[in-house]
């Protein structure tokens, strides 16, 4: 199914787990794909291109921290200079903090929202400047999380960006919507990555996990890929300013004990 065919996505921290799986996912709906990670060109990055390219669609890489202002900003007018458009922004890169709340210094804090909220917020900036001055439609899909409606104690940073960005989404799609642009989350829970390797691994913590979880499973990231596919596509032309859970059931779980 091509329904992207003659369309751009861009996807940060696409070189594993969820990022990777969009990439692919948008890429086999027919986009053609910018991908993104904070360090060098690696294998991973490499693998996932020939996957791309061998699906006939375009896929290039972009070096960028986007946790910086400068390089968020030029990491989107590069996405358009590589392709010669860009109509899909998935804010994918995400980090997080496992610290006591007293124990969070400046350093730590500042590392997670400047990632998480603040390169997010102005690279959709730098986007929506871009559709603007072109006259185009665009398709923005931020990586929220369950955290942005649920407590995740020890990781206080982390959930707080997550709510900004839930806030963040609320009112650009009310400002954006003159100029056709949607925005959307997309909130992933427990989801089988390389980050939670070591929670798989150890089966007690894992019975802990999915005794909250009614549909008793981890996710994987071609669940999060679906439902991205599906708001960047013409289906959810009617669908902005809202948060959508990939979560088995987890946020709004309540079982009597």
């Amino acid at each position: 199914m091509n329904r992207f065919e003659n369309k751009v996505a861009l996807v940060t921290g696409s070189t594993q787990g969820i990022g990777a799986a969009c990439a692919i996912r948008l890429a086999s709906d027919g986009a053609d794909i910018i991908l993104n990670g904070h360090s060098e060109l690696d294998e991973r990055g490499e693998e996932l291109i020939k996957q791309i390219t061998d699906m006939g669609r375009r896929a290039t890489y972009l070096q960028a921290d986007v946790s910086k202002v400068t390089d968020v900003t030029k990491l989107i007018n590069d996405a358009v200079a590589s392709f010669g458009q860009l109509d899909i922004l998935v804010n994918n890169a995400g980090v997080e903090k496992n610290h006591d709340f007293w124990d969070v210094t400046e350093e730590d804090y500042d590392f997670v929202m400047d990632t998480n909220l603040k390169g997010v917020f102005f690279g959709i900036q730098a986007f929506v400047k871009y559709c603007m001055k072109e006259k185009r439609s665009g398709v923005i899909i931020n990586m929220s999380s369950v955290h942005e409606e649920i407590v995740f104690p020890h990781f206080a940073a982390y959930c707080t960006s997550k709510g900004g960005l839930k806030m963040l989404t609320r009112n650009l799609a009310t400002e954006l919507a003159p100029f056709n642009i949607r925005v959307n989350n997309v909130a992933p829970g427990a989801i089988s990555t390389p980050i939670n390797k070591k929670l798989e691994e150890d089966p007690e913590l894992m019975e802990n996990v999915l005794k909250n979880i009614p549909l008793r499973k981890m996710g994987k990231p071609e669940d999060v890929a679906g439902l991205v596919a599906f708001l960047a596509s013409d289906d959810a032309t009617y669908i902005t300013g809202s948060t959508y859970f990939v979560d088995g059931g987890l946020t709004y779980h309540y079982e009597e004990q």
